[in-house]
């Protein structure tokens, strides 16, 4: 079986991204690569080796295959040629499916309206391209032809693929725009959480602050991925103490202003070169309804504009 890494295990160990790429046990994963069963290019794998986004990993490895079916599934759909789609997907969507996800998922969703994700899935994880977390709400290019997903994984692992999100966060800012640069891992002390970390792979987020409501002690930011770690913009908001609104995971530990009952973190738009075209394709989501009543609800910011 051959697949590609995703963006999510961009960095990891080889044993890691196995297990999670074909939803085994990290002992299993190890087993196959010690096996000589598992290759990058030809290439044997060791269990330490790190892997990048969009290798493709070739492994000889016996899986109890999650059957994915087609469902209706509610997702909007900003843009849709012949090779690609973007997806506008909605807070509470699980992406792929998984260990406890192998429906209700987007995968399923794909599988129910388009015909081509069937011939994508699920080695080559149903076309979608990068991911967002659970309760993230926006946009996500998925392929719709192998063609079309290499040409975006390539973009993709080359940073040549534009992605700038909304997020509402604790606190006020001295300047108007900043980059933090700090590398994210597994961490240390929790391994389902994220971390500023040393041994972290390197990390860079650019944000701008588009309003702010001093009195409500929260900022509402306009972000730009450089890369695209795991919980990037959520653990680098944290490390910098301006946590994002909502976070049960890395976001205030007291209430705060503007709550929606979930992260407030919205990916409001996409830049990416056409893969079969000389043209780019732009676009742009509107802020969900959940997130527009939180900032309804604070009432006119004391400095800057919320966006269109």
């Amino acid at each position: 079986m051959t697949a590609a890494v995703p963006e999510e295990l961009d960095g990891s160990r080889a044993d890691r991204a196995i297990a999670a790429m074909w939803d085994v046990s990290r002992a299993q994963a190890r087993k196959t690569i010690d096996a000589g069963k598992a290759e990058r290019g030809g290439v044997a794998l060791r269990p330490s080796d790190r892997v990048a986004v969009g290798d493709e990993l070739a492994v000889a490895i016996e899986v109890n295959r999650v059957t994915v079916e087609a469902e209706d599934i509610a997702f909007g759909v900003a843009y849709e040629d012949d090779d690609v789609i973007v997806v506008d997907k909605p807070a509470g969507l699980v992406v792929h499916p998984g260990a406890g996800h192998s429906s209700g998922t987007l995968a399923n969703g794909l599988l129910a309206r388009f015909d081509a994700a069937g011939e994508l899935g699920p080695d080559r994880r149903w076309g979608i391209i990068h991911r967002l977390d659970r309760d993230t709400s926006g946009l996500l290019i998925v392929a719709k032809t192998p063609g079309a997903q290499a040409t975006l994984q390539d973009a993709l692992r080359a940073r040549k693929i534009s992605r700038r999100y909304l997020t509402l966060v604790v606190g006020q800012f001295d300047s108007a725009t900043g980059t933090i640069e700090a590398p994210i891992g597994r961490d240390p002390t929790n391994p389902t959480r994220m971390a500023v970390t040393s041994a972290g792979r390197p990390a860079r987020t650019h944000y701008r602050v588009s309003a702010a409501w001093d009195d409500q002690e929260v900022s509402l930011l306009a972000v730009e991925l450089e890369t695209g770690r795991t919980h990037q913009i959520r653990v680098h908001l944290q490390a910098i103490d301006h946590p994002v609104v909502g976070d049960r995971v890395y976001g205030p530990r007291r209430p705060v202003s503007g709550d929606p009952g979930r992260t407030w973190l919205h990916a409001v738009g996409l830049e990416f070169a056409h893969p079969s075209r000389s043209t780019s394709v732009v676009v742009e989501a509107s802020v969900p309804e959940d997130l527009a009543r939180s900032l309804e609800q604070l009432g006119p910011p004391n400095r800057g504009v919320i966006p269109g």
